[in-house]
């Protein structure tokens, strides 16, 4: 694929990288490319960052019909750049693209675009310890059209961003209230797609509990409201009584993640016994209430390994590992973020080069 390049002759000015805002300044060039029903994906491009054009009757605005992803690039000690499972994201957007009824990008030619677009951008990858470029790929519905259908036009871009720790808290652990009353997604839905529908249908119970102190919101399954499924912005982790326990993905309302799927492989490498089953709110509060909760953590690429220290329930607080991060937390973050910044040896593959 041939990606015309069109540099920007304004670069920005980049902010400094101690406690900048996750998600807030962005590199200076982004990477476009258009869907046209009957042509399939056309001109690839990467323009200076700035405003898309849309029609008001576009139909990502009325009908939410758009797919996003969330990849990081990692500088390592040498200066050079590596990206981690970047396959695994494209084989997800895919997935997530049939579910949404969207056109997918070709494997090749999604991962050139970001390799393409990283390199250019290559300065804006930080060397600071425990940062990192984030990739923010998406898909939106173009059609000028008020109507409920499929789009026949869509638009692919990518940009990027310099971060440091996702949470203010960085590693410590954090403050989960478990939700009992609304519900995020449904079996038969779009809860295992990266859709930002999703996304919004958490605002408003995470909104209450940031209020109250909490950094994230405990899901609860959408049919039974009985059965633990996601953090808002990760999937979830406990150790019980020695064994690793993390819900299913069966039931299609637990999105797929890339570090999820990493924890298992290397905890079951270190010989744990992993279960990937239901697992019931009220088996997880006897488990807390006994001590046989020894260590609980969310996974995602944003904040990697996430510690949780305390959980609460129907008003009642749980604390877990006496609010300090456990073993196996630490080791499964140590390892991961080992190999993203080429700290360690990949022996799985995972790692890609950019440059």
């Amino acid at each position: 694929m041939d990606i015309a390049i069109t540099r920007t002759t304004a670069p920005k000015q980049k902010p400094a990288i101690e406690g900048i805002p996750f998600g807030t300044y962005f590199s200076d060039h982004m990477f476009l490319m258009n869907y046209v029903k009957g042509q399939g994906w056309i001109n690839p491009r990467i323009v200076p960052y700035g405003p898309i054009e849309l029609e008001p009757s576009a139909m990502v605005l009325h009908y939410a019909q758009e797919i996003f992803e969330g990849l990081k690039a990692y500088r390592t000690a040498e200066g050079k750049i590596q990206l981690f499972r970047p396959t695994e994201n494209i084989a997800r957007m895919a997935r997530s693209a049939e579910k949404l009824c969207i056109p997918p990008v070709p494997e090749d030619i999604y991962l050139q675009a970001i390799k393409t677009l990283v390199e250019l951008d290559q300065d804006w990858v930080p060397s600071a310890p425990d940062t990192s470029l984030y990739i923010r790929p998406f898909i939106i519905a173009t059609d000028p059209h008020v109507g409920v259908h499929a789009s026949h036009t869509y638009i692919f871009c990518i940009i990027t961003c310099p971060v440091g720790c996702y949470y203010p808290e960085g590693l410590n652990p954090v403050r989960i209230a478990i939700e009992g009353r609304e519900v995020r997604a449904v079996r038969g839905g779009t809860g295992f797609a990266k859709c930002g529908g999703n996304y919004a249908a958490s605002l408003h119970a995470s909104e209450i509990a940031e209020a109250k102190g909490f950094s994230q919101v405990l899901w609860l399954d959408g049919v039974e409201q009985k059965y633990i499924e996601e953090v808002g912005s990760m999937n979830v982790m406990f150790k019980i009584d020695g064994k690793i326990v993390t819900p299913s993905l069966e039931k299609g309302s637990v999105l797929p993640g890339i570090t999820r799927k990493s924890s298992l492989q290397l905890l079951k490498e270190w010989g744990y016994e992993v279960e990937e089953r239901d697992i019931s709110v009220d088996e997880l509060i006897a488990a807390a209430g006994s001590g046989a909760l020894e260590e609980a953590w969310g996974t995602g690429t944003a904040a990697v390994i996430s510690p949780i220290g305390e959980i609460v329930y129907a008003g009642e607080e749980h604390t877990i590992n006496n609010g300090q991060i456990g073993e196996v937390t630490q080791k499964l973050y140590d390892t991961i973020t080992g190999i993203q910044w080429g700290k360690i040896d990949d022996p799985f593959g995972w790692v890609v080069p950019v440059c």
